[in-house]
């Protein structure tokens, strides 16, 4: 089913289109299919909306010794870390988040958004090129990529 709703994607042209499939595999990606661990990462996600980082960290990260398969539990962890301000931390899950499921958009649009606020933005435009490999048309890609595009040209990166 996700490998259907992933090919979709990359047809979805019409922004409630692309905004359904998205929704449709984050139902599936957030769910483990136990309840103990479904609750678990309740408990962190609920963390992590009133801004209490550090518990939803505990959280995804009992999560993450259960069962360090969990790729959602990586994604949120990394979410949490970067609301932190901590980026290398985040990047460091993202990339377990991405070692699991390569196609996670969220991973990838937040990697990207790491990576341009470091100023690494050959590496940020990069990222987002895989992003529009699996959802060409999803909103505010094309201009996130002409904005990076831009800052290396002022930066004098883009012939480089």
């Amino acid at each position: 089913m996700l490998d259907d709703l992933f090919a979709c994607l990359r047809l979805a042209k019409v922004p409630a289109e692309i905004e359904a499939l998205q929704n449709g595999i984050w139902q599936l990606w957030l769910t483990t299919g136990d309840a103990a661990l479904d609750k678990e990462l309740e408990t962190g996600m609920r963390a992590l909306k009133a801004g209490d980082h550090t518990v939803a960290i505990r959280h995804f990260t009992h999560l993450i010794q259960l069962n360090p398969d969990f790729t959602e539990a990586w994604n949120k962890r990394a979410t949490a870390y970067f609301l932190r301000g901590e980026y290398r931390a985040s990047l460091a899950d993202i990339a377990e988040t991405l070692r699991r499921e390569p196609r996670h958009f969220g991973a990838l649009w937040g990697k990207a958004s790491i990576l341009q606020q470091l100023g690494e933005y050959r590496r940020a435009l990069k990222v987002l090129s895989r992003l529009a490999v699996i959802c060409p048309h999803l909103p505010g890609l094309q201009e996130q990529r002409l904005s990076l595009r831009e800052q290396m040209e002022e930066g004098g990166l883009l012939g480089q």
